[in-house]
């Protein structure tokens, strides 16, 4: 913390902080939630973004990361402002798609995130006129606090940002923007349901836009219904125009991200709640964990995480309905 300390002081107008981590091994989980309370503590008033890399729905490397994932899930859900979610499963998949190759190396996958987090910081380093600050993205993204899990689309990924990547024909904005709508291109691995839908979408576009092109491809994508959107919110894709970087050639004139915030986000929060009951029935590997000066009093923390994870799926499956915005004062009526 003394280092982050003299970075803060250093800084002419700190607005906030990115945390890249996984969730499931013993650092990303355990020193990763530890930062997040204490930059919550330390500075309460400065924004907090994550990149979380979520552990594989089929496969795991460690034995305890269902226990790891609802630990850190629940400091996600209470100290930071925004995650962005990303799972190992979701970059394996895009790799073989757009790569080629069935067991991306880590700097491989380590390139996929590195490109959607340089494109998301885009209109922070180039500013135009809208979303120049981490504000203003969080704030058009994020209706209510608790819901701020999003989830990202890129494309395309070429071989000047990654080894290997597939060449690509000529890209036009209502390409980009219809890819970026392409479940199979999202960086997380879901379950849609048939109720499912967006809460919210800002697309950062780069390149040489035309800014008639995009009010067309918006209409284009509104007419064919590519996104359904949340009954108590504006219906509407948000748009950031950013120029390209001057110091990093580039083979597309267009590229895009998207950053998205899904009600079927819900259904990774439900796979995780799930694999943590398999094992907590068993009670297996608990021994470990009471070995540990937080749980020497009791493994009451494992519970209070699991109803956090719970009341998360609840909220975000509540965000499908019309009457969402009377959630929870129901329950506030009957305790009052």
């Amino acid at each position: 913390m003394e280092m982050v300390d003299r970075e803060a002081e250093g800084s002419d107008s700190l607005e906030g902080f990115m945390l890249m981590h996984s969730i499931a091994g013993g650092t990303g989980s355990g020193f990763g939630s530890f930062m997040l309370e204490r930059l919550n503590d330390k500075f309460p008033k400065k924004l907090i973004q994550t990149y979380s890399v979520f552990p594989n729905a089929q496969e795991g490397d460690v034995v305890v990361q269902p226990y790891n994932a609802m630990l850190t899930l629940k400091r996600l859900t209470n100290h930071a402002d925004s995650v962005v979610v990303l799972d190992n499963g979701a970059l394996a998949r895009i790799s073989a798609d757009r790569l080629h190759v069935q067991t991306p190396t880590f700097d491989q996958t380590n390139q996929l995130v590195s490109t959607v987090m340089a494109a998301s910081t885009q209109t922070l380093r180039y500013p135009g006129y809208m979303n120049n600050d981490l504000v203003g993205i969080i704030a058009s993204l994020i209706p209510t606090p608790r819901c701020h899990f999003l989830m990202t689309s890129y494309t395309p990924f070429t071989s000047d940002q990654i080894d290997k990547a597939k060449p690509i024909r000529r890209t036009t904005v209502l390409d980009v923007m219809r890819r970026l709508l392409q479940p199979k291109n999202r960086m997380v691995s879901t379950v849609p349901s048939k109720t499912a839908c967006y809460i919210s979408i800002l697309n950062i576009i780069q390149g040489d836009v035309d800014p008639t092109d995009v009010h067309q491809s918006l209409l284009r994508i509104r007419e064919r219904q590519l996104a359904n959107f949340i009954p108590w919110g504006p219906a509407s894709i948000q748009v950031a125009l950013t120029r390209k970087s001057p110091y990093v050639p580039t083979n597309h004139r267009v590229s895009g991200l998207m950053l998205a915030n899904h009600t079927s986000i819900a259904s990774l929060f439900k796979r995780m709640i799930d694999q943590f009951d398999r094992l907590k029935k068993r009670n297996a590997f608990m021994e470990q964990y009471k070995k540990e000066k937080m749980f020497e009093n009791g493994l009451e923390e494992f519970d209070d995480a699991r109803a956090t994870a719970e009341e998360l799926l609840k909220e975000y499956k509540a965000c499908e309905s019309p009457d969402y915005i009377n959630y929870g004062s129901t329950d506030t009526e009957q305790a009052s």
